[in-house]
């Protein structure tokens, strides 16, 4: 599928060999320098509405959301969870409960389809059930799909072509792929995977192929590898920057190719990013590890065909003062932090084409709504969060002064090199 190595420094280093700002005369801070990793807008999640421990999923094209949630009440009162459909892609957006007859538990995971519905998974003894929930005037109507014997059992992010949602199955020695919606005769065994898998990103528009982080039986490595739905869960390798390293896949863009990933090639776990299909190697910026929060990748902006340089990402950042938004694109190396909404479900939005970021959100005084935020420049200046020094920059930083070694790049799956990759 693409072939990776790691630019900065061979396997087990901690450098990176892209190159810093150019000297301006004044000493520079790293963006996530102390003060400078928590800006001062961020806000903590609202706390008036309990969250379950699931998360707020979109559809792949953001049409829908859906989330379980609970109605307000006294602090200590145990209140009664139930699913909730967002419509986002109208004029405004709104929300609808999807409440049964009985409360749902917090464990149950919700998937929004494209046609609106629902679906739902539910743990019941030792069986994994499904159903689509949709509204019908005041009431819920509910379609159950049937069941799975299994302990546990993860939803998968919606597939890109709307109508179907699988689900991982984990094991030691085998991990098994369901297709619970969107099949023709309820819950589907489609493929057996040697291995304990997670993770779970589309690579495609169609739905075909999927990549999930494996672990072999008997231990070793993590590493990300894709499956081929149409050819009977066909396994083939897809990331391997070093044989050693753990590498995972944590989001793709299929018009563009850009890989976002997470490896402990450089040392220690590094975010880095990568092109599908490329001979260049994987790259770890340093902008990308601000000091005492964590970041995680939630969306690549779409219709960037050819250009993953310029795709914008959205990044969620936690720290002490709570949880807020990161934009940053592989060619400008500098990482904006920018104040979530007050609500917002933390990790969830979606990119328009033209770089706006919507991120959903609902506090006491909006139940429903979306944020927008136009991409930042990278040549636009940074808020002035001071550093140590009183200066504060956005820019990457520059990294350590010794020569650049570049590893000779490891095929991966189909997209075997041909040339070794060379520094920029």
């Amino acid at each position: 599928m693409t072939a990776c190595a790691i630019e900065g420094g061979t396997a087990g280093a901690a450098t990176t060999a892209d190159p810093g700002p150019e000297e301006s005369g004044e000493p520079e801070e790293p963006v996530g320098a102390e003060e400078a990793a928590q800006p001062e807008r961020a806000a903590a999640p609202w706390a008036g509405t309990p969250r379950a421990p699931g998360t707020f999923t979109l559809t792949a094209d953001g049409a829908y959301g859906a989330r379980l949630t609970a109605a307000p009440g006294p602090p200590g009162e145990q209140r009664a969870w139930y699913p909730e459909r967002w419509t986002l892609d109208g004029p405004e957006p709104y929300a609808v409960p999807l409440p049964l007859h009985q409360p749902e538990e917090p464990d149950a995971q919700v998937v929004p389809l494209a046609d609106g519905r629902v679906l739902i998974r539910r743990r019941v003894a030792d069986r994994q059930t499904f159903s689509l929930l949709y509204p019908t005037g005041p009431a819920t109507g509910e379609l159950a799909l049937g069941a799975v014997e299994c302990d546990g059992m993860t939803l998968l992010p919606p597939s890109p072509d709307g109508s179907s949602v699988y689900a991982l199955s984990p094991g030691d020695h085998s991990s098994l792929l369901w297709l619970v919606a969107g099949g023709a005769f309820g819950p589907e065994l489609v493929a057996e995977v040697p291995g304990h898998c997670s993770g779970g990103v589309w690579l495609d528009r169609a739905g075909r192929m999927l990549a999930l982080d494996r672990q072999l039986p008997g231990g070793g490595p993590v590493k990300a590898v894709a499956v081929d739905l149409e050819r009977n869960g066909e396994v083939t390798p897809l990331l391997q920057i070093t044989p050693s390293s753990d590498d995972r896949l944590l989001l793709a863009d299929a018009d563009s190719g850009l890989l976002l990933l997470r490896s402990d090639a450089p040392g220690h776990d590094r975010l880095g990013w990568g092109v599908l299909g490329s001979c260049l190697p994987v790259r770890f910026p340093e902008c990308l590890r601000p000091a005492d929060v964590a970041v995680s990748p939630f969306a690549v902006q779409p219709g960037q065909m050819l250009m993953p340089e310029s795709c914008a990402v959205a990044l969620r950042i936690d720290g002490a003062a709570g949880s807020w938004v990161g934009v940053w694109r592989p060619q400008g190396r500098r990482l904006h932090q920018l104040a979530a909404p007050e609500g917002w479900s933390a990790g969830a939005g979606y990119w328009s084409r033209d770089g706006v970021l919507h991120l959903p959100y609902a506090n006491a005084a909006t139940p429903c709504a979306v944020a927008r935020i136009e991409a930042p420049g990278d040549d636009e200046p940074l808020p002035r969060a001071a550093g140590r020094d009183g200066h504060a920059s956005g820019t990457e930083p520059s990294a350590a002064v010794t020569p650049p070694v570049v590893c000779k790049p490891v095929p991966l799956g189909q997209a075997p090199l041909h040339r070794a990759a060379s520094p920029d």
